[in-house]
């Protein structure tokens, strides 16, 4: 395994963060195939940290107990793999979220609704650290932005959560860069550290970030995670070994929509003899400003294959292929939209 610096923290972390957000999600019994349940998730975090993954995510809202149940099972899964000791717990960086409505949880009242008030902060964090079974967490991320809330209260949040050493650092996810430079001039304003990371949707079909996002994150020493790197497994999709058979009609619909794309990439990969979804991953890793995609394997062998993506070097005549058949926004704002110039009256 490779490691890195979580932004511009001293903190090293893994190059692949093992997401969670399977681990618990429902019955496989019940059809839902992306289930990992209890037993196996567990071999699952205990092979991810045989690998040196020291860096797992998860959120509260993360796994149900059953239809109609609370939320949080995801969490209470971990929690009872750190039980086990080991230095499971002191080996890992855990990340988890606040922000979304926890489900079947009627204490909130009136302030159930999604939103990143200080009150819903302070109760969430608790019910965090006690189905996580530790007395703190190293990153603590806001799920959403939540633009209702000022990043005064925000940050007085936040900071008494560091000062009572509940949290180590604070991320934010899905923020746009307006967002994320917001929250650093307010952090600067009271000698705040202020985020850390900001785990963002970006891979091969989504590089919109590449325009604003990415460099703005750079420039404030703000980490980026990957949410999401394989699209839900498309980007893991080997087209010359598909079998239809076992697809539900909305996948097969996707791949048909992607066809020439994802053909174009599976060549690809079969002249690098790579699989998909270790090219994907290491397409990802190759830009200066991610941190670590959140890889979602629903098996060992997912993780196994997933591994091999830290040691895969693109070189610059594949990087420009990958470019000719998922192509980006032509690079950084505001220079990307010089393609525009034809329909801006010559560029003025």
């Amino acid at each position: 395994m490779k490691y890195g610096y979580l932004g511009r923290t001293g903190l090293k972390v893994s190059k692949l963060c093992l997401g969670t957000g399977t681990f618990g999600a429902g019955s496989k019994s019940e059809g839902n195939w992306g289930c990992v349940e209890e037993k196996e998730a567990f071999k699952i975090m205990d092979a991810a940290l045989d690998a040196g993954i020291n860096f797992f995510d998860t959120a509260n809202v993360y796994g149900r107990h059953g239809e109609g149940g609370y939320c949080g099972l995801t969490e209470e899964i971990i929690g009872r793999w750190f039980a086990q000791g080991g230095g499971r717990r002191e080996k890992v960086v855990i990340a988890t979220k606040v922000e979304r409505e926890m489900e079947g949880d009627e204490l909130d009242g009136p302030n159930k609704a999604r939103g990143l008030s200080l009150y819903k902060i302070r109760r969430h964090i608790e019910g965090s650290l006690r189905r996580l079974q530790t007395d703190h967490v190293e990153l603590y991320q806001m799920h959403n932005v939540d633009r209702k809330v000022t990043w005064d209260e925000l940050w007085e949040a936040f900071e008494g959560l560091v000062r009572q050493g509940k949290v180590d650092y604070i991320g934010s996810s899905n923020y746009a860069a307006w967002d994320l430079m917001k929250a650093q001039e307010a952090a600067r304003k009271r000698n705040f550290m202020g985020l850390v990371n900001e785990q963002h949707r970006y891979n091969l079909f989504c590089r919109i970030p590449e325009l604003e996002v990415l460099p703005a994150a750079m420039d404030q020493g703000i980490g980026i995670t990957i949410w999401s790197p394989l699209v839900r497994g498309l980007l893991g999709v080997n087209m010359f070994e598909l079998d239809r058979r076992h697809l539900s009609d909305e996948v097969k619909m996707v791949i048909e929509k992607y066809r020439p794309q994802l053909t174009a990439f599976s060549q690809l990969c079969r002249d690098l003899n790579e699989t998909e979804a270790s090219v994907a991953l290491a397409w990802e890793l190759n830009n200066p400003a991610i941190v670590a995609p959140v890889i979602g394997p629903s098996s060992l062998q997912d993780l196994n294959e997933m591994l091999r993506a830290v040691e895969i070097k693109l070189d610059e005549s594949t990087l420009k292929r990958l470019d000719e058949i998922f192509p980006g926004p032509g690079g950084t704002a505001p220079t990307a939209y010089d393609g525009w110039k034809e329909f801006s009256g010559g560029g003025k």
